[in-house]
């Protein structure tokens, strides 16, 4: 069944960094329900649009995601901003911009893995194509309404926070994920608001927490043990739950809350779980995600915070 209903006709353009999940953007729309056209020439988005509405009433109503990237034949980012709004006003659409991004280094493990050229650098370094399609793509990523990060996610992750985005739901309802990240492995790009939690008791150093998780109630009750904890965690929840409607009253739909620690299995799980608790007995519905706890715990990790609670030794 779609997950786009017909009662809400959305046109995407999808765009971002060659690398960074455009086409696997555009195989989800196509799952959702969503009409999807890659790589159309600049010369005839206007036709796009000029066509006869289908005759059945559900496919004219389908949402369409347009994919766009710098191979497409005439590319210039700032004429087709231009070309867009100019487009929007003179045909009354409402056509919003997802700019898939992602990390220099990480793009050129990508292109390194895959064997491929950059569509910019095809006879040169995959950098040399990254580096100038950033800036070639500028224009684009500043006017995006939606901007999506995938350097610290899988294709599925991608996938997730696009049906999460678009797909079929209140048109009033917000969005929330509370997630928990280590930041030994970088700090959670997309994040709205963003607490370390490293000030906290680490059972890390604790022999018998080291193997577990703060999904376990042993490593709950020890962080919770911290003198801090009770007056922090009580202010950061308030604050939450404070700030969330005035996000949806200014018209943001999407609100990511990440807590971080050193290695991202222990303090931040736990405290993430904690405040999704919370946030639900207060009405809101939020996803709890864990980006680093499937890594292993490793004392390499964890050292370079070992003497923060002075309790290395335990």
């Amino acid at each position: 069944m779609s997950e786009n209903g017909p009662a809400h006709r959305r046109i995407l353009l999808v765009t971002g960094m060659s690398g960074a999940g455009k086409s696997t953007a555009l195989r989800t729309f196509e799952d959702m329900g969503w009409e999807t056209v890659d790589n159309l020439p600049l010369s005839l988005f206007e036709k796009l649009f000029e066509a006869p509405m289908s005759l059945d009433p559900a496919n004219a109503e389908r949402s369409i995601a347009i994919g766009i990237d710098s191979r497409t034949r005439g590319f210039d980012a700032n004429a087709i901003v231009e070309r867009i709004k100019i487009l929007a006003e003179s045909q009354a659409l409402d056509i919003d911009t997802l700019f898939l991004d992602c990390g220099g280094a990480e793009l050129e493990r990508r292109f390194s893995e895959t064997r491929r050229r950059h569509p910019l650098a095809l006879d040169r370094p995959a950098a040399s194509g990254i580096g100038l399609e950033r800036e070639v793509m500028m224009p684009l990523r500043r006017w995006a309404v939606h901007v999506i990060d995938t350097t610290d996610g899988s294709t599925n992750d991608l996938q997730k926070e696009l049906r999460a985005r678009f797909g079929s739901k209140r048109t009033d309802e917000l969005t929330i994920t509370v997630t928990s990240f280590g930041f030994a492995r970088g700090i959670l790009r997309n994040a709205d608001l963003v607490f370390d939690m490293r000030f906290l008791r680490n059972p890390h150093w604790n022999r018998d927490l080291r193997p577990q998780t703060g999904l376990d109630a042993a490593v709950g009750a020890y962080i919770a043990d911290d003198p801090a904890y009770d007056d922090v965690l009580r202010r950061i929840e308030d604050l939450a739950i404070l700030l969330l409607p005035r996000y949806q009253a200014e018209g943001k739909s999407y609100v990511t809350i990440a807590f971080g620690c050193t290695g991202g299995r222990h303090r931040s799980v736990h405290v993430a779980e904690r405040v999704g608790e919370r946030l639900r007995k207060a009405g809101f519905s939020p996803t709890v995600a864990h980006r680093d706890l499937a890594f292993p715990s490793l004392d390499s990790v964890e050292r370079v915070a070992a003497g923060e609670n002075g309790n290395a030794g335990e």
